[in-house]
């Protein structure tokens, strides 16, 4: 990994603080409202000129997992990384598993999925690397003793009901998470997500709310209902560049901005995690 250039420093923490201000100006509730920066394709010297400055944001997106692994392994343990990316279920078990300082996985739309997951995070604890990024301390005082702490997920809704576009129907949202709840001890149902249509992302403003948040809003309230849990055990995942001040005024609890922070981005193809 290259050196860190302070002159696109600037510009990168000018950014992100820009972004940060908007959050807090449309929050206008009590609650956090957690700020991911979506750095894929983006190299990894951009992660920790911000990653280093005050300040220090921590949480940082990905969608692609051989580029998380590689970034993971490179960067500091401080990170807590988010896969935000469309998710295989071939490969699920190995991003629970290989990824250090893995925070949440935000695209789980199956019972399969979970599941993988869920070996993925089983086969984590044998793994002691993993555990450097664990805050808690063994009662015995011996470090091999610590558990990896379970492992958040977001359930992804379709609210949109694009036929190529990921995520649980509306009607079994509540089942996929029950089945986290009761079948994946080592995952913790954290909240509901949705990337909804972009027509609808293009088209919020201060008077046009947009459909895909009210209509997540609503399942969460249902799925609390039934699984018969209050509502900030279950945080809302929405809005992106184009639309989170919208998101954050309909109670989204977590947004992901990328573009709008480190630029347009290259081809996949063309871009290098390890490079300036």
């Amino acid at each position: 990994m290259g050196a860190i250039d302070t002159a696109r420093q600037k510009i990168l923490v000018e950014a992100a603080n820009a972004v940060s201000s908007r959050v807090a100006a449309a929050n206008t509730s009590s609650r956090n409202v957690r700020l991911v920066l979506v750095s894929k394709l983006k190299p990894a010297t951009d992660i920790l000129s911000l990653h280093s400055a005050p300040p220090y944001p921590a949480h940082f997106g990905e969608n692609y997992l051989q580029e998380l692994q590689q970034k993971a392994k490179e960067l500091p343990r401080t990170i807590n990384w988010h896969f935000i990316g469309a998710l295989q279920t071939n490969k699920c078990k190995t991003l629970a598993a290989d990824v250090p300082g893995l925070w949440c996985v935000s695209s789980v739309d199956s019972s399969r999925k979970a599941d993988a997951l869920e070996k993925g995070r089983v086969a984590a604890e044998e793994k002691p690397e993993l555990h450097e990024t664990n805050k808690g301390t063994a009662s015995n005082g011996d470090s091999s003793a610590q558990q990896l702490p379970r492992l958040r997920i977001h359930v992804q809704v379709n609210t949109s009901g694009e036929e190529n576009k990921s995520g649980v129907e509306p009607s079994e949202t509540t089942s996929l998470c029950q089945h986290v709840r009761k079948s994946c001890p080592h995952l913790q149902l954290a909240g509901l997500m949705t990337i909804g249509a972009i027509a609808r992302s293009q088209a919020t403003t201060m008077e046009t709310e947009n459909e895909d948040f009210i209509a997540l809003k609503q399942i969460r309230d249902k799925v609390c209902e039934e699984l018969e849990i209050g509502q900030d055990q279950l945080e809302l995942s929405m809005g992106m560049s184009e639309d989170f001040e919208g998101a954050i005024r309909l109670g989204s609890d977590e947004v992901r901005v990328g573009s709008t922070i480190f630029g347009a981005r290259p081809p996949k193809g063309e871009a290098k995690s390890n490079e300036a």
